[in-house]
């Protein structure tokens, strides 16, 4: 089962300095716990508050591989491939309507100089949301390495997709992660529809991330 923490640091409580603390702790105990992927997703930070952001959460990741065991977790940041670039993640996650994983692969050749093109993973991670079968089908047109599939289930009074469109996204040849809803209790139905993982934001903030992965996996 693939893990995918998704950030929101205002969701932490005190003034943004201390919430920016409580994040980056939190990116630890999700890397330390072997949490697949983490995506990046503070688009309200400025572009140098996001890359600083991103440079830490880096430091941390190599950090615990170095220190203890080599870890699985990569950094995607959600939709700026230029921060990707700059601070050495290992790719970008696309929102819905943005720009192509091709373009994604095109910017990154190019790059943003070679120092950054050096340190950057050679094949970036583009992971893209979907909320339909059809749009996980254009994003395994476009090779895009896996699909984030939301909402399944009904959250903040938004109706879910259902069990039943994630299944027929799941048949599509592409890696699906349901995202929306999800709990421990509901997470394996989402595995029986055949998601390949699950993603998630609360679930993973607001409880201690290693007893998550070790119950969803289990």
């Amino acid at each position: 089962m693939l893990l995918y923490y998704i950030t929101d640091r205002k969701a932490f409580p005190g003034d943004d300095r201390s919430r920016l603390r409580r994040l980056l702790d939190k990116i630890a105990e999700a890397a330390n716990a072997g949490v697949d992927f983490i995506q990046l997703r503070e688009n309200d930070l400025p572009t140098r508050g996001v890359e600083q952001l991103a440079r830490e959460a880096m430091r941390i990741i190599t950090e615990l591989a170095t220190a203890h065991r080599p870890l699985p977790t990569a950094l995607l940041i959600n939709s700026r491939i230029d921060v990707a670039l700059a601070t050495a993640a290992n790719g970008v996650h696309l929102p819905a309507n943005d720009i192509s994983p091709d373009e994604v692969r095109a910017a990154w050749k190019c790059g943003a100089g070679a120092l950054a093109r050096e340190l950057s993973a050679r094949n970036p991670l583009i992971a893209v949301s979907c909320h339909t079968p059809e749009e996980v089908k254009k994003a395994a047109a476009n090779q895009a390495t896996f699909a984030v599939f939301a909402p399944v289930f009904e959250k903040n009074d938004v109706p879910g997709t259902g069990l039943e469109a994630l299944r027929q996204a799941c048949r599509i040849k592409i890696p699906v992660l349901a995202l929306g809803g999800v709990t421990p209790q509901n997470a394996h139905s989402c595995l029986q529809a055949g998601a390949a993982g699950i993603a998630a934001i609360r679930l993973f903030q607001e409880n201690d991330i290693a007893t998550v992965v070790r119950n969803l996996r289990s």
